[in-house]
């Protein structure tokens, strides 16, 4: 044993070295570009808060993306998780073919986000032009058109965590329940779901945070059209810091804000339902 503590760190270090070049270092340095001015690193020049306080007197981008991603988010937090786990529910059931199920309900997990937006823009665009509209036509098709595209990727995913904790759930507990007279919603309120906390931690900081950091889906499915009604917060980062000349300190004091924003909501999440945990 004290010869493995010995060569600890040379197993770490690969580890940690590849945090602090991919990780700590560039999010140390972004901190500090967030309060210069700078249009390359070498010519950066300290401003304070200056560009915190143009965000929020004088781009109104940022809120009304901010705005739209948290309805975004909680909509889809929501559908995702509902769903995969009443798929869960299903394909954990002595029913032939479940394994394929299993199979076709991941694979959109595999592709792209770039190839699923462009590909749910033509599949919607193709029903609304029927009725003389496109996705693009209302903020109100962009927002259901992004909902649709999140939960048909990301479903599956959460199903296989689902599933493994359902499959973990002990068989006598669900029989001795059913000998004491326990009806399905009892069971399923009062053991399965308990049982299963653990397994919706994850889906639920796994969809939180995929859902607040959306970008890719985003730009294909709608690019922020109408009138950038439906652009999320990673989005109008991109435009700030990219599309926007003298911009690039503002777009890195929005990356900073969204990332403090992410964690702490994220953060609340893991320790309330972490909480549960820990009482079953």
């Amino acid at each position: 044993m004290k010869s493995l503590k010995r060569y600890f760190p040379v197993f770490v270090m690969p580890t940690l070295v590849a945090f602090l070049i991919a990780f700590a270092v560039p999010f140390v340095l972004g901190l500090f570009l967030s309060f210069t001015e700078f249009r390359t690193v070498s010519d950066a020049q300290f401003v304070g808060f200056l560009n915190y306080l143009k965000i929020f007197t004088q781009d109104a981008t940022f809120l009304n993306s901010l705005w739209f991603t948290v309805k975004f988010a909680v909509v889809s937090v929501i559908t995702i998780n509902f769903f995969a786990f009443i798929f869960a529910l299903l394909l954990t059931r002595d029913v032939a073919g479940t394994k394929v199920f299993r199979t076709v309900f991941f694979m959109p997990n595999l592709i792209g986000g770039i190839v699923l937006g462009y590909i749910w823009q033509l599949i919607i665009n193709g029903v609304l032009f029927r009725f003389g509209y496109s996705i693009t036509s209302d903020a109100t098709y962009g927002f259901w058109g992004l909902i649709i595209l999140m939960n048909w990727q990301m479903i599956g995913y959460m199903m296989i965590i689902y599933i493994a904790g359902l499959s973990n759930i002990p068989t006598d507990i669900i029989e001795a329940s059913k000998v004491d007279g326990a009806g399905w919603f009892t069971t399923l309120f009062k053991i399965t779901i308990p049982s299963c906390m653990p397994s919706i931690t994850r889906c639920l900081f796994l969809t939180i945070t995929n859902s607040f950091k959306l970008f890719d889906q985003n730009l294909a499915l709608t690019a922020g059209a109408p009138g950038g009604r439906t652009r999320m917060v990673a989005l109008d980062i991109y435009e700030t810091f990219y599309g926007r000349i003298g911009f690039e300190g503002i777009g890195q004091a929005k990356s900073v804000i969204f990332f403090l924003i992410v964690a702490a909501v994220s953060l609340t999440q893991l320790i309330l339902t972490r909480r549960k945990e820990v009482e079953i």
